[in-house]
């Protein structure tokens, strides 16, 4: 759709939003008529098949069951204030539970354009009858057409110029029916807007209003739109359009997982807010398609590559890297070790309404418990690095012996590994939980702080729950990226950590085989966790719920009930839906220089998530209340600092972390006249270029003891009667 900008023709004044909450109305004054239901399960109206069904009240019927009577008034308050305002309501008892009572509502002409007025909404004027250009490419549609949806089911739509509504210029509007003129989202919205500012009471001069208060409070059950058909089911009302029908079966479904999305439709139906997240997703999947080419092509070049590395190849020569004896990584329990002992590692190949003194109060407060729970991730990393350390030591000495009978894995099983991956799943248990304690302190701390607006309320937790998060996720990675292995010391005098635990050292093939084992892990796992969080959970609850409350086969369930057995939507609605994206957008990009096989991962997880979330709001999910937006909010200046950090951070893992500025350097410089042998710039030697002789002679009294113990073990062991 098109805007039109002609100011000298439209020139739109300010609205005055209709005073909702002058005056609650005596309840004697205005009663919800009670009706049978009629026995049309697909149904969209009220009994007469004329009015329009806008959004549906649920609650229990004080007559059936012994409630608290104030809650019997705020109801009955709310309905009688609705009705005052214009809006008709028509209550029907439920067919599977008696108890339950469904207030059916709908808003007339006359409401309907008052409110489209005070929202703002654009309307189209005129069909657009610009000319468009043809694309150079159309020659390719016969080819292109089979990944988008059918346009025999999903038709594409007329395009209109818009302008935002006002009543007294309705001979502008393009106004061809009165009943399709505001589309079921559009209606939806307006209601909601009423619903959340309809007036209940009135204690101590302080003004209670809003259906939102009323649900949590139990006062009413549920209050959502209609969905207008079932999803797999085409509805038999004529006038059904059959838009969830359509969307399941060209979107959601599985055997659709290669079309385009039908982004106009999805906005159609469930409004700005969830196309933009949508179409946000999918350009988000598609630009992975480029990085995860990439990355797989490094991965499978460093694969098929591996055997013919030179470093490699010295490490594993029995002639060099076996000859090679390496100092102990600890005190006590660790022993002596060849360098060929970590040839499988070393094939790795690395690439590259308050005062402003109360507001002031408030965030402060907030800002504080956000730093608490941040040190508390800090030292919950603290406390996985002392068990690596720990555990290291335990390993050392007991895994090699306690896996003889599996010779065929003991090159593979070393006890840097085992440590690595055991830290990483703890590592992940401890975020998992810490992300569940923080989610209820960050929405109390965001609800203590009273943000004007939603949009307030929405970007202050963003902000909140991102900063926790990305401590949480990623602070274990920066610790093995950039920490570990770099202040260990020399042998004789290694640095302790807490006075106790000798620092650990990398792997000789480098931290990066470590880091991406964590990386693994963790996203892997989170994947796991948020599907079962997102798919399994809401279809188990589901299920339960229609088991127990199935009813005999010959009863016909209405649309507003089969609705009400769905999963309600969340406040925070696609909250989290952003949150789980950019955490692995953060994956994908921070440390793709050490995990290559990030985008790959990402991607395919991606094209998934996509039908998914679409096969979840479809199916198991009561429909949104349609939003407006215009972009994804807070989010989009969190990503491009997260592309910012980024940068540098890839930058320094390659500088500081791999190896391959040192191989550079002797591959250049140190491998030929006048520092090396060589003729030609060669990677041989590079090995023993990067390592030092030591005295064992020269070990502390500390560790000389138990050094001189383990000698002979290791000199008998080897068979080759080197010395030590």
């Amino acid at each position: 759709m098109y805007d039109i900008l002609e100011e000298e023709e439209f020139e739109f004044e300010a609205v005055e939003l209709p005073d909702i909450t002058l005056e609650i109305p005596d309840i004697a004054c205005c009663f919800c008529p009670q009706v049978e239901f009629n026995g049309k399960s697909d149904s969209l109206f009220f009994n007469d098949g004329v009015r329009r069904i806008d959004f549906v009240l649920v609650y229990e019927d004080e007559d059936m069951k012994e409630i608290d009577k104030n809650k019997t008034f705020q109801k009955r308050k709310v309905s009688a204030s609705l009705m005052k305002m214009g809006m008709e309501l028509e209550a029907v008892r439920s067919v599977v539970d008696e108890k339950l009572l469904f207030v059916k509502v709908h808003m007339p002409w006359d409401m309907l354009c008052t409110y489209a007025e005070v929202l703002h909404i654009k309307l189209p004027i005129q069909p657009n009858d610009l000319s468009t250009t043809s694309s150079p490419f159309n020659f390719l549609s016969c080819i292109t057409k089979h990944f988008y949806p059918s346009e025999d089911l999903i038709a594409k739509e007329t395009e209109y110029f818009t302008a935002p509504f006002e009543k007294d210029r309705l001979e502008y509007f393009y106004v061809k029916d009165r009943d399709l003129f505001f589309t079921p989202s559009m209606r939806s919205r307006m209601a909601y807007y009423i619903l959340s500012r309809a007036p209940y009471e009135v204690r101590e001069n302080i003004k209670k209003f809003g259906v939102t208060k009323l649900l949590d409070g139990g006062v009413y059950k549920a209050a959502y739109p209609l969905h207008d058909c079932r999803f797999n089911v085409k509805s038999k009302e004529d006038v059904c359009p059959n838009e969830r029908y359509l969307l399941y079966y060209e979107w959601a479904h599985p055997k659709s997982f290669y079309k385009m999305q039908p982004l106009d439709l999805i906005r159609k139906y469930y409004g700005e807010k969830i196309g933009i997240y949508f179409a946000w997703l999918g350009f988000y999947t598609a630009m992975l398609a480029l990085a995860a080419i990439v990355g797989l092509g490094c991965f499978i070049y460093g694969y098929t590559t591996q055997e013919t590395s030179t470093w490699s190849k010295e490490v594993c020569d029995p002639l060099i890297g076996g000859h090679i004896v390496m100092c102990p990584q600890c005190d006590r329990e660790c022993t002596y070790w060849r360098l060929n002992s970590t040839c499988e590692s070393s094939k790795v190949k690395e690439k590259v309404p308050y005062t402003a003194c109360g507001r002031c109060i408030r965030v402060s407060l907030g800002i504080g418990t956000v730093l608490f729970w941040i040190v508390l991730i800090l030292v919950s990393v603290v406390a996985i690095i002392v068990y690596r350390l720990a555990v290291f030591f335990s390993f050392s000495t007991k895994l090699q012996s306690g896996i003889k009978e599996l010779e065929p894995f003991k090159e593979y099983v070393t006890a840097q590994m085992a440590t690595s991956v055991t830290a990483s799943i703890i590592s992940f248990v401890v975020i998992m939980v810490l992300n569940i304690l923080y989610e209820r302190v960050a929405i109390w701390i965001t609800d203590f702080e009273l943000p004007r607006t939603k949009t307030d309320y929405e970007n202050s937790l963003t902000l909140k729950m991102f900063l926790f998060q990305f401590v949480n996720y990623y602070s274990s990675c920066f610790y093995i990226a950039f920490a570990k292995g770099k202040v260990v010391g020399y042998p004789g005098q290694p640095v302790y950590l807490l006075g106790k635990y000798r620092n650990e050292e990398c792997d000789p093939g480098g931290c990066l085989i470590e880091l991406t084992t964590q990386l693994t892990v963790i996203m892997g796992g989170k994947a796991i966790w948020n599907n079962i969080q997102e798919v399994l959970l809401p279809w188990m609850k589901n299920l339960i719920f229609r088991y127990c409350t199935r009813v005999g086969s010959e009863k016909v369930i209405p649309r507003w009930e089969q609705d009400y057995q769905l999963q309600p939507i969340g406040k925070l609605g696609l909250f989290y839906e952003y949150l789980e994206m950019v955490i692995q957008f953060g994956f994908v990009t921070l440390f793709v220089a050490s995990f290559p096989l990030a985008p790959v991962l990402a991607l395919v997880n991606n094209l998934f998530e996509i039908r998914v979330d679409a096969w979840k709001i479809l199916t198991q999910f009561r429909r949104m209340v349609p939003e407006k937006a215009q972009d994804i909010g807070a989010w989009q200046p969190i990503l491009q600092g997260v592309a910012i950090l980024a940068v540098a951070s890839n930058a320094m893992i390659i500088a500081f972390t791999s190896d391959m500025i040192p191989r550079l350097v002797y591959y250049w410089s140190f491998s030929v006249y006048p520092y090396g042998d060589h003729s030609s710039h060669t990677m041989q030697g590079y090995i023993n270029n990067t390592l030092s002789v030591f005295d064992i002679q020269d070990f502390s009294n500390k560790s000389r003891l138990i050094v001189m113990c383990l000698c002979v073990a290791v000199v008998e062991e080897s068979g080759t009667g080197q010395q030590i």
